[in-house]
């Protein structure tokens, strides 16, 4: 999502200034739309050649699952080796995937400009690392300890992250 004061947009909208390329190509990936549709005159039908088809949309989904796949079959590779030649069980690799693929899904996310997600992949990303961390912990100690007060650092965080929201550029 663009965050820019309700001002800016009006001055864009007024011609007393205009936006950044950046912006420019934020507000054409919000809406599927190339930037000549932005920067061409005339009305949608005769713009509909600017129009970013649907199949590209769902071409990103499919490139992001394939990618998510691959990190899911390392996991799967690494639990089968573990298990078959060293005859250890380390399910807990499986946990640890979660958090790789919110790092997939946040630079997804940042290439293709659906920035409104960034609150949402970074919160699973936070919760799941932190889940992550406190069963490695919690097995490598043999259940011996309480370590719930690891979640706590996920607090502050989490706030972070909604303020980060909240930015917006002037």
């Amino acid at each position: 999502m663009v965050q820019y004061s309700d001002k800016a947009v009006s001055k864009w909208e007024k011609g007393e200034s205009l936006p950044d390329i950046e912006v420019l190509y934020q507000i054409c990936n919000i809406y599927g739309v190339t930037l000549d549709y932005l920067t061409h005159d005339g009305s949608y039908d005769e713009k509909k050649e600017y129009v970013i088809p649907e199949s590209e949309f769902r071409n990103r989904i499919i490139i992001t699952l394939l990618f998510s796949s691959i990190i899911w079959m390392g996991v799967i590779i690494v639990y089968v080796y573990q298990n078959l030649y060293h005859n250890f069980n380390y399910w807990t690799i499986f946990v640890w995937a979660l958090p790789a693929n919110c790092i997939l899904l946040w630079f997804f996310n940042m290439k293709w400009g659906r920035r409104k997600w960034f609150i949402y992949i970074g919160s699973i990303f936070v919760w799941t690392l932190l889940a992550s961390l406190y069963l490695q912990i919690l097995v490598s100690s043999n259940y011996q300890f309480n370590y719930w007060m690891l979640f706590l650092i996920g607090i502050p965080i989490q706030i972070a992250l909604g303020l980060l929201t909240q930015l917006r550029h002037y």
